[in-house]
């Protein structure tokens, strides 16, 4: 059985102002997050090229890939669409799109990198931007996912699964920047990065069929 069915049979009968305000609360959660996502985008991708830290930079298009999931949140509940069926499958599939774009330039960028044997700077910007980021993330997306059960909605909880995934992220970029600033173990950023890659990979899947992790 879909999540999306099973989510739905926990709304019997959702009196139409409360499905209006969950609606609401859905799109000023994604419009909010996604005003941060473009603040971490210009951080990450500046630290990550300063640097020449593939993770850094895949972690600042990870930012983007949430605000375009954001994006589709606010157009699945603007214009009357947050009811229709089509649209809630259509939203599922553009986010799992998202998680493909993200997958394959890091996936390319990090293989490169490790074949290569580049050797990335220290980014004690791109360090305190992890720790942050790290901390704050999980607030989003426990947020997100309950506006998301409330609504029956399975694309809005795998949205704040991307959410939960960037503290998971934030929590690997973390360990391979520290590795390469106290050890010098260089491959540990593009390991990290390949991290990303993996569990991006894994949430796309889900997200295509219409699945939503219970664990953010």
């Amino acid at each position: 059985m879909s999540t999306t069915v099973e989510l739905q049979r926990r709304l019997p009968g959702m009196p139409p102002q409360e499905r209006a305000a969950l609606e609401r609360r859905a799109r000023l959660l994604a419009s909010g997050g996604n005003g941060w996502h473009l603040i971490e985008f210009a951080i990450a991708v500046g630290a990550g090229i300063a640097a020449g830290s593939v993770a850094l930079v895949g972690f600042g298009i990870d930012s983007v890939i949430e605000a375009l999931a954001g994006g589709v949140i606010v157009w699945l509940f603007s214009g009357g669409r947050g009811s229709s069926q089509t649209a809630e499958r259509r939203a599922q599939q553009l986010i799992a799109a998202s998680y493909a774009i993200l997958v394959a330039y890091i996936g390319v960028e990090a293989t490169r990198d490790l074949l290569g044997s580049q050797h990335p700077e220290v980014s004690w910007v791109g360090i305190g931007l992890a720790a942050f980021t790290a901390l704050t993330m999980p607030l989003l997306a426990l947020a997100k996912r309950r506006v998301g059960h409330g609504l029956g909605s399975s694309a809005t909880v795998s949205e704040a699964a991307q959410n939960q995934i960037c503290a998971y992220l934030s929590i690997a970029l973390l360990v391979g920047l520290l590795a390469n600033a106290l050890a010098g173990w260089w491959w540990a950023d593009p390991a990290a990065a390949l991290v990303i890659a993996a569990v991006a990979a894994r949430e796309g899947v889900d997200a295509w069929r219409g699945e939503s992790c219970d664990c953010c």
